[in-house]
This record gives structure tokens, sequence and C-alpha cells, in this order.
């Protein structure tokens, strides 16, 4: 599904990731790689191979894109370092894939040497022509400048005949802003708030739907 915002052509994949194929690029938010494990580690009854789905889904699409760069919007790594880093490494780097950035979030504590040794570029924010990636949503944008960010793990609840409802990740875009849905697999959700000009898409296992507003802003 293509979005285009403030002049860029963007497809919102059911993957839970964007594309922005002008410049082949994969911006993807908040991953939490190593949570299985973190919880794992605190007693908490996790499905071990839970932990390798994250990683297993973001080789499948640099497989599939071969991506010139990855953003990752924050939030890589859950916690401290743990077996998932060297998973990570073993998987990722395996595709030979140049141009890994992650953009800190809160999540992103690890020393500064394990991120170089995966070959991951730290940074506070890039912005790229009038398209402004972060970790959390700005408060204070720029005037012409359009932000990208993650951190909310939006979800969106959706109310059928009767009682049914069904709870899911979207993406999120108003005016000036856009957040996408959460990357990782054991993450949660944020229900978000639908403003009056947004445009929300909901992510229905392989399918993307158009829940609300249209797809040019």
């Amino acid at each position: 599904m293509e979005i285009n915002i403030y002049g860029h052509t963007f497809v919102l994949m059911p993957e839970k990731a964007l594309w922005w194929p002008d410049k082949k690029w994969l911006v993807i938010a908040d991953l939490h790689v190593g949570k299985v494990e973190h919880f794992r580690k605190e007693g908490i009854g996790v499905p071990a191979l839970a932990g390798m789905t994250t990683v297993h889904r973001l080789e499948a699409l640099i497989q599939t894109l071969s991506p010139s760069r990855i953003i990752f919007l924050g939030d890589l790594f859950h916690s401290r370092a743990n077996q998932s880093v060297d998973y990570f490494e073993k998987r990722i780097n395996s595709l030979n894939t140049d141009g890994l950035v992650l953009i800190q979030g809160n999540h992103d504590i690890m020393a500064a040497d394990i991120y170089s040794y995966l070959g991951i570029e730290v940074i506070p924010c890039l912005l790229i022509d009038n398209i402004l990636l972060s970790h959390e949503p700005l408060d204070d944008i720029d005037t012409g400048i359009f932000n990208i960010s993650g951190h909310i793990h939006p979800g969106v609840r959706l109310k059928g005949r009767g009682r049914q409802s069904a709870t899911l990740s979207c993406f999120y875009f108003n005016r000036s802003q856009g957040i996408l849905p959460a990357f990782g697999y054991f993450t949660g959700l944020h229900i978000i708030s639908h403003e009056a000009e947004s445009t929300v898409v909901a992510v229905a296992g392989a399918e993307l739907m158009l829940v609300k507003g249209g797809l040019s802003l």
C-alpha cells in the first residue's frame, strides 16, 4: 500500500515496515530484539523460539528488498546484551548488509562498542530532504518537515457487529507526523486516539486495511 508524504512515495508493508523505494531504504521501529530472552531470564515462561521470530522476519525482508540502508527507529535491542546480540550478528551480518543505522531509543542502552561490533551507526535523529526520522514523536517540528517515528507501538481497536472486536497494530499519520507499528514479535500495543484529519492503516496478518483517512499527505 503506497502513501504520498510531502512529495515522497512510501510503501507501507504488512510486515510492519516502511519502504522508501526512491532511496531503497527500509525503515522499521521497535524490534526489541532480546526481550524474550530477558523475560526468560526473569523466570517468565516464554517459548525460547519466540526470541528468534523478530530476527527471522527482518532477515526475510532484507532478502526480499535488498535495501541500500536499514534505518532502525529506536529500541533495536530491548535491554542489556544477551545471546540475542550474537544471534542478530550471525543472521543479519551474514547477509553482507551495509548501512545499518540506529536512531537511539530509550531501550538502546548497550555499550557503544557492541553496536560498533554489529556494524551499526548510532545517531540521535536523521533529517533527509523534508523527512525527519526519530525514535519518539517530536513535539516541535518546523513547518514543511514531516516527522516519522516509532516508540508508541500504535494499535487500533476495530468493532464489528454485536460485541465482536479485534485489536491490531497500525500505521498512524496526521498532517505532520507518522508513527510506525512495532516490528518486534513480543512488544504490546498502545491504542491511539484518532485526530479528525488522521490516517490509520491496520495490519491484519498478511494484509493492510485502510481504517480511516486517505493516502496522500
